[in-house]
């Protein structure tokens, strides 16, 4: 057998330099602002609601410069000088539906702090505007009902002089906000924006009012004969105040409930060990089990009788005593370690089923994550508190439309190629149907938007326009 001579042969490739040229033709990054426009001018009542607050004889029309923001939103940022940006843009111009352009930053910045208020109302609606006329779906629940899942999330804003900026739960300077989502897709109801020490049950009462107004209205025309929604909140709404004012509550929906419970003084060690030691006693009314070695688990319900306002309820209460011998990595611990954890309930389900619906209500972390990571809306861009609010509220409207152009362009056989799932998340409709390029040009008095031949959004997004232009 012969023996080779190996020998490596390099050849240099001389790279060519790239010219960089400047196009008269009129190209924009983001067409899919034209889906976003489309959505607010067709199924919102934004414009006409803004403009009957702010009748305006010269200057930029208040509508365009919420419109604008908004533009600047939709594109996953936040800082008032974009607008600069996409000054002359006619693209962004058209797409957004303004009538005379885009404001100056300090245009910007100066009336969206100072109509805060009047404004936010309107947004709101806009947004409820959103979700009825656009019918999205709400996707229930195992059980049938209708997840409403509220939370606060605190948002970092350290260093900063920010009004109302103060020391949050989770150990930082910043605001609390507390959000609402609706459905299995979650669907943004309300994001309000509270100071970083306010504690989470307080306003809270008005918080659910808010909801349910908005509730009422999304699912008014949905009802068939009788729809359930489960309300899930964490330990921070643990009061009587919230248990009485749902089970209160004058709705044509049958309201359930989860709420964890905060256990206050029973977390002593000595009544820990008293309710390890009740579990004991409850013979074949208590599930034990044993997840690992050294770690044992007791589930059982409870019934307390609770007076609040000269009335008198029964509570359910699934318990979890957990109790701990030996560490997860299988050191032994000189004395066991006693847990307690316990969720209110309205429903009929077993306690471990209870246990899984509560978990589910986890999902609410990832609409947080969306929020504040792929919209850059952790630390908010104004000074003011009302101006913050105000920028939030937009949010909201934003976070939903996108949220359906995923629903509506990125889950069938002809969108990009992504990974199996049951809604997309807002980074990735920013990614695949908002940058978009494409070349705008006019003819016979019509605004054409060409994307080029390999486009991979392309269907999807004439798919997800006529929808919105047609109906």
């Amino acid at each position: 057998m012969r023996t080779f001579k190996l020998e490596q042969s390099i050849k240099e490739i001389d790279m060519q330099t790239l010219k960089i040229e400047k196009s008269d033709k009129m190209i924009t990054s983001h067409a899919g602002l034209a889906l976003v426009g489309r959505a607010i001018h067709g199924y919102t009542s934004l414009t006409k609601g803004v403009d009957a607050l702010f009748k305006q004889k010269s200057g930029t029309p208040m509508s365009d410069v919420i419109k604008s923001y908004i533009g600047i939103l939709a594109q996953g940022k936040h800082s008032y000088v974009t607008v600069e940006n996409v000054s002359g843009d006619r693209f962004f111009k058209e797409a957004m539906g303004l009538k005379k352009g885009t404001p100056s930053e300090v245009t910007l910045r100066t009336r969206l702090k100072k109509e805060a208020a009047t404004l936010i109302p309107v947004i709101d609606q806009s947004n409820v505007d959103f979700l009825v006329n656009r019918k999205v779906p709400l996707t229930p629940l195992w059980t049938g009902h209708i997840a409403l899942d509220i939370d606060v999330t605190p948002h970092d804003n350290s260093k900063t002089q920010k009004e109302h900026v103060s020391r949050t739960y989770k150990g930082m300077d910043g605001y609390a906000p507390i959000a609402s989502y609706i459905g299995q897709e979650g669907w943004a109801i309300g994001y309000e924006l509270r100071a970083g020490s306010q504690h989470s049950q307080s306003e809270f009462i008005y918080t659910l009012e808010r909801n349910f107004d908005a509730i009422h209205r999304i699912m008014k025309e949905r009802l068939i004969h009788e729809q359930a929604l489960l309300v899930r909140l964490d330990s921070g709404h643990d009061a009587a105040e919230t248990r009485a004012w749902l089970y209160e509550l004058d709705s044509p929906l049958l309201i359930d409930l989860i709420l964890k419970w905060n256990p206050r003084k029973e977390a002593s060690a000595e009544n820990k060990q008293k309710w390890y030691e009740y579990a004991q006693s409850l013979g074949h009314h208590v599930q034990w089990s044993a997840p690992r070695k050294g770690k044992q688990v007791a589930t059982f319900s409870i019934y307390v009788d609770e007076k609040y306002n000269g009335k008198t309820y029964t509570n359910r209460r699934v318990m979890q005593i957990t109790k701990r011998s030996i560490d997860k990595e299988g050191q032994q611990l000189l004395l066991p370690k006693l847990e307690i954890e316990g969720w209110w309930t309205t429903l009929d389900y077993s306690d471990q089923e209870i246990l899984a619906l509560y978990r589910d209500h986890a999902t609410s972390e990832q609409f947080h994550s969306e929020f504040k990571t792929d919209l850059d809306l952790e630390r908010l861009p104004s000074q003011s508190f009302d101006g913050n609010d105000l920028v939030l509220s937009m949010g909201v409207m934003v976070y939903n439309i996108l949220r359906w152009i995923g629903l509506a362009g990125l889950m069938e056989e002809d969108s990009p190629v992504r990974h199996t799932a049951k809604r997309r998340r807002i980074r990735t409709v920013l990614q695949e149907m908002i940058y978009v390029g494409a070349q705008l040009y006019e003819k016979n008095r019509f605004l054409i938007l060409r994307f080029g031949k390999s486009t991979p959004a392309f269907s999807p997004f004439q798919r997800v326009y006529q929808q919105l232009a047609y109906g």
